[in-house]
Formats: structure tokens, C-alpha cells, sequence
């Protein structure tokens, strides 16, 4: 079987499978990835990790720590927080980077946590950063970051893979970031969500580093898991580079993790040199569910919102409306790198930021703001009016100075646009490339520091249909069902958020009980649903199923209630873990769903459908009204956190295995 690059590397990580075993996309397995990074959610991450009973690091060479989001922060309680996160990493021998040392993302790359080839987590979206280097980075929520913590391990399943062709080359003036706002502003009906991007293409050769890492970053706001380009020469003559700055600044900020005098533990002459003989890449004629194409050379500078990514328009088509701006801003993980802060100074040439708009920059991280000091562009911006901040998030994630105030209007180089994120909810932010920002910025309204044409785009996209394959009959764990029956429930609304599931106003009820959470589920979505089904019940609903904010009652009041389990054509991916982490099964089916939306529509919010559902889990199919449905194999990995009811209960059997 062929394997894509995403496939091969989660085989490379995979814990405890067959030697013969080839995984693919859908398939549940145990990882052990080689880095897991935690910043200010340390505190919380902590908590879990007590709680379940946890006194010592699996491997402390696997997790990192860096404080990067509240720096500003200067209060005393934030102070405390952050000595109790230090203290605790020095206890358990952690890799510690403290506030001021930058956002944790670009250290893991700096630092060589995320080395190409490898899978490496975050309790942190935008993890899919690592992906510029040819890493698997993927976020974890935070019960997987303690459980990683106390056993090395979590679970993961290898989401759909999509290939994105980059074919041709940028005109001058257009970056990585007019890359990655154009494809989410073009493909934007979800193409893209729950799936792992892998980047092609005769383009990918003309991005730098600094380019693959920015659009990496944004394939989380494009709805992927992961970002991740080929490893080729580029990516070899950047860790080159950055072994040469290792060297000349010395082992400076690497605590615990050096096997050597005068030799960084992953940056060094070995691996770089291990890395150019055998890296990964992807079989030829490996399948991908999507292929989408890209002509790089009809890409134009373009702004995103406001309030969403997925809103774009041209630099031309706005230049005319003197859209006045009150802020800009050069910061965060996904433009606040050396290449981003010399592409804003050579827009300033010597002019001046305009009177009424407020310009803050901030460097990824004290490296990034040295070298960028050492080339003169640091100053060039200070002189020209930039406000400088430190190295860390900030305003992107809406903390410490700079944030938009009521009617105000910002344009902004970070990731995120979404309403109230970098401010008040009556603010309007734009997203942009750092030239488009810094030239707003000196004329005081959007616009371009270039004049261009604008030309039809020229991109397209191929679904691919993969071919049913039968993969024998599973092995089923003592204690796992080989197979479950009940009636279905059918709810055909998509994107059925999780306020829907789980009102909102019992949230931060910590008295809730069980009891109560099932009385209640699905109350916002139809009032009758509880009056509706009965225990063992198995409920089928829409696409994106349990989307919204990241509350885990949604899942857990669902398996209260009895619903032995949810079939819907796609979920969200955090509403997936939530489930899985509380021992809580849900299967994907886009054709069941595209059966039943046709068979049943639409007219009843929740439907009694009296008609049995059987689940083969050793089979992998779903018997439905005489018909066999393929699904992915639940694996081990999964079946043990059933088993276990839950990620929790999991890791304490593991502590008390070991």
C-alpha cells in the first residue's frame, strides 16, 4: 500500500503496531510524538496531571515548556503563575524557555524540538507551524498534554489528507501570506476542515523557510489539523543556518538537554547530515481525498475580514474606499519573523507612520529582534514610529497593550481577525502580509506599497474517491463490543454547535450532576429530544457535528443520556477528542448521512426513525436498511480508552502498571 507523507510519518510514531501493519488515513492509533509543548497552559495542564495521579514525567526530555501569551503581564498573580510553572519544570527536569524568550512555536522550530520528519504536539492551535520544517505538528488539547506527560503517549487518528499543488512562482510583492489568504478566501466551504494538509508543487521550491512556516501556521484557520511541506534542500540549508547561529551565540537558553560540550542535543553537524542522506517523503500515486492546484503566479496581495479569515479582497478593489485605520500591527508565531521584519522595513524607507494610527511590532523572539537589531531593520521601523512590544503573543490573542477599542479599525499581520479577538466586539480587524500592514500604517488607510494588476485566479480542485477495500476482521480488546445494535435516532441539522448539545448557561455549574447533564441534552437544538429517544438508543446527525466552543459536556451529557453512540458525516475535531478522552465512541459515515438526509429530509428536528442500526466493529460496517456501510476500524487505541471510560483512567492504569 502507498503511503502519503502524513501517513508515514504518524507510522514512524505510532506506539506498539504490527511490524507489518501500513497505516492509513481513519485509522486510530497510539502516538508517542517526540515533543509536546505546553506555554501559559502549563498552570492548567499541571492540574490535570495531579489530578490523575501523576508525580513524575515519563521522559522529561519530551515535553517543553515556554511562556509566551501574557507576557505584558506584569501583575503579581500572573508572576506567581509564572515562578510556579518554572519551579515545576526545574522539579520534573523540563526544557524551560521563560517569558521574553518568544512564542513558543517559533522556539520549537529555533531550538530543533521540531526537526523535519518528526511529529510534534502543542496544546496550542497553531501548532501546524512545524509543518513549514516538514514536521507533523498537530495541537492536543490538555488532558492529551498531561497524558502525554505521564505516559509519552496519546491517541490520534490520521485525519483525510488533502494535497495542495503550489505550481509556478510568486511576481515580487506577493508573499507567503497572500498564499495562505487566498486559499482560505477561495476555498472556503470548508474543503479543507478536519483534514492534514500536504503541500506539492514545482512552487514549493521558491518559498523560503520563513514563507512555508507563515502559511503552515494558517492552515489552522483554513480548518486543517495539519500544514506540513516536503523536506527538500531548502529545508536543509535552513537548519545549516540556524546550527551556524547555535554556534556563535553558544548553548545559551538549552537547559538540560545537551549531550556534549559545544554540541546542541538536535541542531548539530549528526542529525543535519542524517537528515540530507534519508528523509521521508510521500509514494508516488499515494491517495489523497482532495488535490487542489494553485498557480503561484496569479496570486495578488490581498487582506482578509473583517471577522473572518474567509473573507477576502484584493489590495485593488479596496484602495479606492479609504478605509482609515486606527492601528496595525506586526506581531505573532505567523509574521514576526526576520524575513517579515525586513520586508516592513524596506516599505518605510525613511517615511513616517501617520499621526492618527498606533503601529506595534514585536519579534517572534529575542533572536528574532536580534538579528533583525544587527540588520538595521529594527531601527528603521522604531525610527519610522513602530511602538515595540516584547517578543511574545499580545495583542493577537487580545492581551496586554495595543488592543482595539470600541469603532476602531485594525489591520493586522496575525493569524486571527475573528470579532472581539485582538479587542472590543465593535472593533474591526483585517488580516494582511507585513508590507500591506506597514504601508497602511505610513498612509494612514489599507493599501498596497506596490501597484499591480489584478488577473483571474487560476486554481481548481479534484475529489477523489477512494477505493472500498476489505481489511479482514479487526482484533477486538477483552472488554470491547464486537458489535453493537439499537434504534436510530436521526438529527439532520449540520454544524449542530455544542451550545446546541449542551447549553451554555450550565457550563460552569460545577454541582452539575450526571443526572442532570443527560435532562438537559440537546435542549437548545429540540426541546423534545429527551422525550424523544430512550437508553440504548444510537444517534445519527449532520456534518460537522458538536462544532463550537471546546466544552466537553457536550459529549459527555450525550453519553449520560444512554445514546450508545454518534454517527454524523464529519466532526469537529476538538468535540472528537472530547468524546473519546470521556470513553464516549463516535463513528464518521458521509455516506449513512447523505442516505438518510435524502430518505428522511429535513421536516422533523429530531427523528424517531424505528428502524435498527447493527454496528460491526470486527467488521468495520454499519447494517443499515439493508445496506452495508464501510467505516474506518476502530483500533486498539481507541477501544482502550473506551474500555478504560476514558483518557483519564487510562493514564492512571498506566502509572500504575509502571
Amino acid at each position: 500500500m502507498k503511503q502519503n507523507l502524513i501517513e508515514k510519518i504518524a507510522q514512524k510514531y505510532a506506539f506498539d503496531i504490527s511490524e507489518n501493519s501500513l497505516l492509513k488515513s481513519g485509522d486510530y492509533i497510539s502516538i508517542r510524538p517526540a515533543h509536546i509543548m505546553t506555554h501559559d497552559n502549563t498552570g492548567a495542564v499541571m492540574n490535570k496531571f495531579r489530578a490523575i495521579g501523576a508525580v513524575e514525567m515519563n521522559n522529561p526530555r519530551q515535553p517543553v515548556f515556554t511562556l509566551d501569551h501574557n507576557v505584558q503581564d506584569k501583575s503579581a498573580d500572573n508572576l506567581k503563575k509564572y515562578l510556579n510553572i518554572e519551579k515545576f519544570a526545574d522539579e520534573m527536569g523540563v526544557d524551560f524557555y521563560p517569558a521574553g524568550r518568544g512564542i513558543g512555536h517559533q522556539i520549537m522550530c529555533e531550538e530543533g524540538y521540531a526537526l523535519p520528519g518528526t511529529m510534534v504536539v502543542a496544546s496550542d492551535s497553531h501548532s501546524n507551524m512545524y509543518g513549514g520544517l516538514g514536521v507533523l505538528g498537530t495541537p492536543v488539547v490538555r488532558t492529551d498534554a498531561a497524558a502525554i506527560w505521564a505516559t509519552g503517549r496519546t491517541w490520534w487518528q490520521i485525519p483525510p489528507v488533502v494535497k495542495v499543488i503550489l505550481n509556478g512562482k510568486l511576481n515580487p510583492g506577493v508573499t507567503g501570506k497572500d498564499v495562505i489568504l487566498t486559499l482560505c478566501g477561495h476555498f472556503n466551504n470548508d474543503e479543507a476542515l478536519n483534514t492534514a494538509i500536504e503541500f506539492a508543487g514545482n512552487g514549493i521550491k521558491t518559498l523560503s523557510v520563513d514563507s512555508r512556516l507563515t502559511i503552515a501556521n494558517m492552515t489552522t484557520e483554513w480548518g486543517a489539523l495539519a500544514g506540513v511541506f516536503p523536506i527538500d534542500d531548502t529545508t536543509i540549508a535552513w537548519l545549516e543556518r540556524r546550527r551556524e547561529v547555535i554556534e556563535k551565540r553558544g548553548l545559551a537558553g538549552v537547559k538540560s538537554d545537551v549531550d556534549g560540550i559545544g554540541t546542541h542535543p538536535r541542531i548539530n553537524a549528526s542529525t543535519i547530515a542524517g537528515l540530507r542522506d534519508n528523509y521521508l517523503s510521500a509514494d508516488e500515486d499515494a491517495f489523497y481525498l482532495k488535490e487542489i492546484t494553485l498557480d503561484l503566479s496569479t496570486v495578488r496581495p490581498h487582506i482578509s475580514g473583517p471577522g473572518h479569515v474567509k473573507t477576502m479582497h484584493s489590495l485593488n478593489s479596496v484602495k479606492y474606499k479609504n478605509i482609515k485605520i486606527n492601528k496595525a500591527y506586526l506581531v505573532s508565531c505567523v509574521n514576526s519573523r526576520e524575513e517579515d521584519l525586513e520586508e516592513a522595513a524596506n516599505v518605510v524607507k525613511g517615511q513616517k507612520i501617520a499621526d492618527h494610527v498606533k503601529f506595534y511590532i514585536a519579534a517572534a523572539s529575542k533572536e528574532v529582534q536580534a538579528e533583525s537589531e544587527n540588520s538595521g531593520d529594527w531601527r528603521i521601523l522604531l525610527d519610522a514610529g513602530a511602538i515595540a512590544l516584547p517578543p511574545g503573543c499580545g495583542p493577537c490573542i487580545g492581551l496586554g497593550a495595543g488592543l482595539l477599542e470600541e469603532g476602531e479599525v485594525g489591520i493586522s499581520a496575525t493569524n486571527r481577525n475573528f470579532k472581539g479577538r485582538m479587542g472590543h466586539p465593535n472593533a474591526l480587524a483585517y488580516l494582511a502580509s507585513p508590507a500591506t500592514v506597514t504601508s497602511s500604517a505610513i498612509k494612514g488607510y489599507i493599501v498596497s506599497d506596490t501597484d499591480y494588476e489584478d488577473t483571474p485566479l487560476i486554481a481548481a480542485i479534484k475529489i477523489n474517491q477512494k477505493l472500498k477495500t476489505d481489511s479482514g476482521e479487526l482484533n477486538i480488546l477483552d472488554g470491547f463490543h464486537t458489535s453493537v445494535i439499537g434504534e436510530l435516532i436521526y438529527c439532520h441539522q449540520d454544524n449542530l454547535n455544542t451550545d446546541g448539545i449542551f447549553p451554555g448557561k450550565y457550563t460552569y455549574l460545577d454541582d452539575f450532576t450526571h443526572e442532570q447533564q443527560a435532562q438537559v441534552v440537546m435542549e437548545n437544538y429540540d426541546p423534545e429530544f429527551g422525550e424523544i429517544v430512550n437508553e440504548t438508543d444510537i444517534l445519527a446527525g449532520g456534518y460537522n457535528f458538536g462544532t463550537g466552543s471546546s466544552r466537553e459536556q457536550a459529549a459527555t451529557a450525550l453519553k449520560y443520556r444512554g445514546i450508545q453512540l454518534v454517527i454524523a458525516g464529519s466532526f469537529s475535531e476538538t468535540y472528537k477528542r472530547n468524546a473519546l478522552n470521556n470513553g464516549y465512541l463516535l463513528i464518521e459515515s458521509a455516506e449513512l448521512i447523505d442516505d438518510l438526509k435524502e430518505k428522511f429530509g429535513d421536516a422533523k428536528l429530531t427523528l424517531k426513525t424505528k428502524l435498527k442500526i447493527v454496528i460491526s466493529f470486527k467488521k468495520a460496517t454499519i447494517d443499515f436498511n439493508d445496506k452495508i456501510y464501510k467505516i474506518s476500524a476502530i483500533g486498539e487505541a481507541a477501544q482502550e480508552l473506551i474500555i478504560s471510560e476514558g483518557l483519564e483512567n487510562w493514564v492512571r492504569t498506566q502509572i500504575s502498571q509502571k
